[in-house]
């Protein structure tokens, strides 16, 4: 990205190998994330041009460090999009998501510029590397990070097996925690998009109603599927003052909403609705260690990457598709780029 909305396909050094837990991959695939086709308009201001963006992929080694010792050339393999520490506070205590010298591959900002996917290179450390199973396509393997985000987010949650929840927003996030919720609780699974055809593709993923959120309605209809009560806990997929009040106003009292979309840097909330019903707000950042579960739910077939996957298309082609996505032609969920 040169400027914003302005990609260009064209000759960049290849990265280089300058730490010795450093592994150089060679890129089989790399998906299009919602938050790299914000970082093309500059909205979020975490993207500052000029940046190599993309952090959801998978490939083949093609060169590592001399101190890399579980990975070898020619491995397959997929990487977490954070890179952390392993050395700071949080680190220690397990929350790499939180780690205080986090980095984000393709992510350019204040505090640091760090080149990403869309690219035949990528450099990343040993230990955010993970073996892909035999049964994964390297364009499946380039889902693992969202997966492994929507993995986290259940785990924030932490549902019971006879809870009611909602998925509000059917992208690829919310398309794969309703897959994960479908796998591990009986409760109800109630999925809320404004477009039709994710409403659609929610039901396919093992949603059991899936409701406008425009629907005049739609308190009823909640209600009915809740015991008269609200859903115990709602999974904010989007990251936007609408959909946010939404997911805090079908929520029951003592409930939860879990918020996962990050497209707004600011929203407006209900607070006495929220006080008064003692709602619980949680913040779900990244992934923490769920990369192998995620990995062994694609590889099980629990959780079907191939249906969201809208397009697979040459690199060559990422500004034409970064268009259409911006500019949300053709229903598209997820593109998926192949150097």
């Amino acid at each position: 990205m040169e400027e914003y909305k302005k990609l260009k396909f064209t000759d960049f050094p290849e990265p280089v190998i300058g730490d010795p837990h450093d592994i150089l991959v060679r890129v089989k695939a790399v998906s299009i994330c919602g938050s790299d086709v914000h970082g093309f308009d500059g909205s979020t201001g975490r993207r500052r041009p000029p940046i190599v963006m993309g952090h959801e992929a998978a490939g083949e080694i093609a060169a590592t460090g001399g101190s890399v010792k579980d990975f070898q050339v020619g491995d397959r393999i997929t990487f977490d999009s954070t890179i952390y520490c392993g050395r700071c506070f949080y680190c220690r205590n397990g929350d790499v998501n939180l780690c205080e010298n986090r980095m984000v591959l393709g992510v350019s900002c204040d505090e640091y510029r760090r080149h990403g996917a869309f690219a035949e290179y990528v450099l990343v450390p040993d230990h955010i590397c993970y073996h892909l199973p035999e049964a994964l396509s390297y364009e499946e393997a380039a889902m693992t990070e969202p997966v492994a985000v929507a993995a986290h987010a259940f785990r924030v949650a932490a549902p019971t097996l006879d809870e009611n929840v909602a998925v509000v927003g059917s992208g690829l996030i919310g398309l794969a925690l309703i897959q994960i919720l479908r796998a591990s609780i009986s409760g109800k699974i109630i999925a809320l998009d404004t477009d039709a055809a994710r409403r659609q593709k929610s039901l396919e993923a093992g949603a059991d109603i899936a409701v406008d959120p425009a629907d005049p309605g739609l308190d009823e209809k909640i209600k009915a599927q809740t015991r008269g009560r609200g859903v115990d806990h709602a999974f904010e997929a989007v990251g936007a003052t609408a959909p946010i009040q939404t997911a805090i106003a079908i929520t029951r009292k003592g409930g939860s909403v879990i918020l996962i979309g990050n497209v707004s840097p600011k929203v407006e909330i209900p607070l006495q609705s929220v006080v008064s019903r003692q709602i619980r707000l949680h913040g779900s950042c990244a992934i923490a260690g769920e990369y192998p579960i995620a990995l062994d739910l694609m590889a099980r077939g629990k959780i079907k990457v191939k249906s969201i996957i809208s397009k697979t298309a040459p690199l060559s082609e990422g500004p034409i598709w970064f268009d259409k996505l911006y500019r949300r032609e053709d229903d598209l969920l997820k593109v998926v780029l192949v150097p």
